[in-house]
């Protein structure tokens, strides 16, 4: 979970916890938010009631959006819900981009010795029912404000927490992809075995499938459940720190034939053998379009592709469909309840398939639909830049910037009049703009 540090409005009181709806600047306070573990309300309380005092008496800022100025940025908590192990992360800017006067590397030090020496004291004194595994100090100056890494410090611990999921034991690190509902997950993940078994996916001796991939692999954990239904399972993940974790769980596990590989699913696929089953678990915004392509273009009879976004599957469903694949299976999981948010299992096919209909139902009435729509609109994202930057924008420009990220638009949406006709191209001053703005909105 991720916390910011700001004020609820203009001037306000020192605050720690999420953005308002649609808002970059206004931060709305949390004392007690039920979506997560109370190990975690208390820790972020503990946090925000540390340093408010250094904050009223003009020792310490926090970041300011507009002027991309001011120290404290956000902090981040992971907890494992089998181990109870936690993770906890303040992410600050570099002093020099403090607004205070005199705030240098040594103070820095003084402050995240005595932030580290508080947590300590949380657990020490028993106030959790977990146990805090590491303590970390992460620098970020970027201009955005995405959660990354430019420097990251061990302040005690370690940077590593465990998770066991259906009998397996996962690596999770501080920016690694991994379910935040683990006993959610466990029944999402028993949904793709069963799957995956009906496409002939088996861990039957005389049986298995050769080359398995599980595509977009986050920490390995789809990957190493399927270990046993095939002779080699590859897994490609974007995120460095999490294939590390993800090969660190599986030497761990004993699990010997799988492999991970750190780069993007488009580029990584040229340097693989050609796969005799897949596995989907994209990001929100579903599978890049020429990546997608590629997955086509191997033909494998069946594939299982699990969505934490309807929208990106039912757009990528229709490119699977021209490809001659048809939906067999279909199942929700509730992954976060009382929240739109629902993670989906489909199993694809091609050949002939039951002539069985498939019916999926949908109760819509109080369902909030906006997560079905684009995170963000054209004038929201327009809106953003001007606010932020003090220019415009045009549609065109976003279209282009949108298209350059692989996030599709309709048809012919923006398309030249003619063929031979000029369009004319997005300047760089522009294009970081949008693209801050598509950050800002989780779009990319």
């Amino acid at each position: 979970m991720e916390f910011t540090f700001g004020d609820s409005c203009k001037d306000g009181p020192f605050s720690l916890g999420l953005h308002q709806k649609k808002s970059f600047m206004n931060i709305v306070d949390i004392r007690d938010c039920i979506l997560v573990h109370p190990d975690m309300n208390i820790i972020r309380n503990a946090v925000r009631d540390h340093f408010a005092p250094f904050y009223e008496n003009g020792e310490i800022d926090f970041r300011n959006n507009r002027t991309r100025r001011g120290y404290l940025r956000h902090l981040l908590l992971r907890r494992a819900e089998k181990t109870g192990e936690i993770l906890a992360a303040l992410v600050t800017a570099s002093p020099e981009m403090s607004n205070v006067g005199g705030f240098d590397s040594e103070k820095e030090e003084l402050l995240l010795t005595r932030f580290s020496g508080m947590l300590e004291n949380l657990e020490r004194e028993g106030n959790l029912e977990g146990k805090i595994k590491g303590i970390l100090h992460i620098t970020n100056d970027a201009a955005s404000d995405v959660v990354r890494s430019d420097v990251t410090r061990i302040l005690y611990g370690t940077e590593i927490i465990s998770e066991e999921v259906l009998g397996l034991h996962f690596q999770i690190s501080p920016f690694s992809f991994f379910q935040t509902n683990t006993s959610g997950a466990e029944l999402l993940y028993e949904k793709a075995r069963e799957y995956a078994a009906q496409a002939g996916i088996s861990s039957s001796a005389s049986e298995k499938t050769g080359v398995l991939f599980d595509l977009y692999s986050g920490t390995g954990t789809i990957a190493q459940l399927m270990a046993p239904s095939a002779e080699q399972v590859i897994g490609v993940e974007i995120v460095e720190e999490a294939v590390e974790a993800a090969k660190k769980s599986a030497k761990q596990n004993r699990v010997e034939n799988v492999s991970f590989a750190a780069g993007d699913v488009l580029k990584v696929l040229d340097e693989l053998p050609k796969p005799d089953a897949i596995i989907l678990d994209p990001p929100r915004e579903g599978i890049n379009p020429k990546a997608l392509g590629k997955i086509l273009g191997y033909g494998v009879d069946s594939v299982v592709y699990v969505s934490c976004k309807p929208a990106s599957l039912a757009r990528d469903l229709e490119s699977f469909k021209i490809a001659g694949y048809q939906l067999r299976k279909a199942a929700c999981v509730d992954m976060f309840p009382q929240t739109p948010h629902v993670e989906t299992v489909v199993l694809l096919s091609k050949g002939n398939i039951s002539s069985e209909k498939i019916r999926v139902e949908f109760d819509l009435e109080d369902m909030d639909m906006s997560d079905f729509k684009d995170r963000a609109t054209y004038d929201e994202i327009r809106k953003w830049v001007q606010e932020k930057y003090g220019f415009h924008v045009t549609n065109l420009n976003i279209a282009q910037l949108k298209k350059k990220h692989g996030i599709i638009e309709r048809e012919n949406y923006n398309k030249p009049k003619t063929p031979d006709s000029h369009q004319p191209g997005c300047p760089p001053e522009k294009q970081k703009a949008i693209e801050d703005a598509l950050a800002h909105f989780q779009m990319i």
